[in-house]
């Protein structure tokens, strides 16, 4: 893009905070374009990115660092001086602070979660708020005191200076996290920047993602072959529909059956792909996959393990077909837990990206979906015309009920994991919620309980029960079954899985914990 065709765009720079993509995410719900950038990134290279949009804010993402550490990130202070509005967030706000000369140091309350501010400015990206906004914090830093020339903006009760700005140049910064939804009014922060700001025009779209994407699928993979790892889910079927658009009948679709897929998905896969014009080629390869994982128990082994199987039967998969090229349906979320970043903590490996071996047999690895979150990808599963029951499919991960069940794996663990998943999917998809959970499965926890059935003593498996919200995978709040719902849950697994004695249910929201269980 350039000339007229120039997109008007923020740049994220990355510190490492895991919502570093969720700020870019937020951005372009307002239809405007953004870009992570690297936090060294100077001058010279915004200057450059200039080339090729219209580069109208940067935001200084939040991270695991202390400002005060010898090794954390920095930026270069002179892109403050580009005439470019700036706006810090978390770390980004502490940073922009110490490096104006004010005083941040260690708080003597850390603020995490839920909090009120109390605006006492309502200007710039706080512009229409209420004298008391509630805002989701995640810090042990504090900003006490700014230089001359700056502002106070907002407070909460133990931070004094939880919002601020520059007096004459566009830099504002906020402790809090606006692009969480636990924030209730970020969204309309992040757009006072954005537009009030920056002054920035809407112009990004999914259709033109699409139109974009499939260019850049021509582009990577010239004339030759490929093949795509097709799991069923909405990522990679969006993937694979991109992909024969972009190279048509040069693609062919592979499903690797490798033994911990939910009941009756191997017969879904087959009837339901078999209809795109695409050459589908099913691989059972149950056998050699549980051979591989027994004596594992650690969660990243086992992604490890499962994510270079994968690409060795895909690699045999390709050789039959004399493909050259490997598509996947990786998204945002997958690279930001496995610590992609050069400042980011990983939080578990993806058997689709930190899980993939560094040999490959493959010229390239083509992730068209790399840089949209779950919620984007359905809206691009929606415009290329994918069935709505395939565009609204529970999340489910590659390396499926595997990491769900706690430990070693077993053929046995399988089995009653299987038949507890479908228990949970089941009783949910007949209760006639008003809305079912963004994602709702079963874990085999590596706990046995004692209970009692037929009067008899029993010491068997427990059973946890998952359902959360979510939007994008990368916040969730823990869903709230009705208690009949449950009840008939957890009756139909102790009744129906002899092995199991127990049922539980998980209320823990991400963060702390994740989504999955491993």
């Amino acid at each position: 893009m350039s000339g007229k065709g120039r997109l008007d765009t923020v740049l994220v720079l990355d510190f490492g905070g895991q919502y570093c993509h969720l700020i870019g995410r937020r951005i372009r719900d307002l239809s405007v374009y953004s870009e992570i950038a690297p936090p060294e990134i100077g001058p010279a290279a915004i200057a450059e990115l200039g080339e090729k949009y219209k580069i109208r804010g940067l935001i200084l993402s939040g991270g695991p660092s202390s400002v005060h550490d010898p090794g954390s990130p920095r930026c270069d202070p002179a892109i403050l001086e580009m005439g470019i509005p700036v706006l810090g967030i978390c770390y980004g706000h502490q940073l922009l602070a110490r490096l104006a000369g004010g005083d941040v140091r260690r708080g003597a309350t850390k603020e995490y979660g839920a909090t009120r501010a109390t605006i006492v400015r309502p200007a710039g990206v706080l512009q229409g708020m209420r004298g008391r906004e509630k805002v989701w914090m995640s810090h042990a830093d504090t900003v006490y005191r700014l230089p001359e020339g700056w502002e106070m903006l907002a407070r909460t009760e133990h931070t004094p200076v939880a919002a601020f700005r520059h007096a004459d140049r566009r830099i504002y910064g906020l402790q809090w996290h606006p692009e969480v939804v636990h924030t209730e009014r970020g969204q309309r922060m992040l757009a006072n920047f954005v537009f009030r700001v920056c002054h920035a025009r809407r112009g990004w779209t999914m259709a033109r993602f699409v139109g974009e994407a499939v260019k850049g699928i021509r582009r990577q993979v010239g004339p030759g072959r490929c093949i795509i790892g097709l799991s069923g889910g909405v990522d990679s079927s969006t993937a694979a529909i991109l992909a024969s658009r972009a190279i048509g009948r040069r693609l062919v679709a592979v499903f690797v059956d490798h033994g911990f897929m939910r009941e009756g998905e191997p017969e879904f896969i087959q009837k339901t792909f078999s209809k795109f014009p695409m050459k589908l080629q099913c691989v059972n390869a149950r056998e050699r996959f549980m051979a591989r994982l027994r004596g594992v128990s650690g969660p990243e082994e086992k992604r490890r393990v499962i994510g270079e199987e994968f690409i060795r039967v895909f690699e045999e998969e390709a050789a039959k077909v004399g493909a050259e090229h490997l598509i996947q349906g990786t998204i945002y979320p997958d690279r930001i837990e496995s610590g992609l970043g050069k400042h980011s903590d990983k939080i578990k490996s993806h058997h689709n990206v930190a899980g993939l071996p560094e040999n490959m047999k493959f010229r390239s690895v083509v992730e068209p979906l790399r840089d949209l979150y779950k919620d984007e990808v359905r809206k691009v599963g929606a415009q290329l015309g994918l069935p709505r029951r395939l565009v609204w499919r529970q999340p489910f991960p590659g390396p499926g009920l595997s990491v769900r069940i706690m430990g070693e794996l077993t053929d046995e663990k399988v089995g009653i994991e299987r038949k507890a998943d479908k228990i949970v999917t089941d009783e949910l998809e007949r209760a006639r919620l008003p809305r079912l959970p963004w994602q709702y499965f079963a874990v085999l926890t590596d706990t046995r309980s004692v209970g009692v059935k037929g009067d008899s003593r029993a010491y068997g498996q427990v059973v946890a029960i998952r359902a959360v919200e979510s939007r994008e995978a990368m916040t969730a709040s823990f869903y709230r079954i009705p208690y009949d719902v449950l009840e008939r849950i957890s009756t139909r697994i102790t009744n129906e899985i002899p092995q199991v004695s127990r049922v539980v249910y998980d209320i823990t929201h991400k963060p702390p914990g994740t989504i999955e269980w491993e």
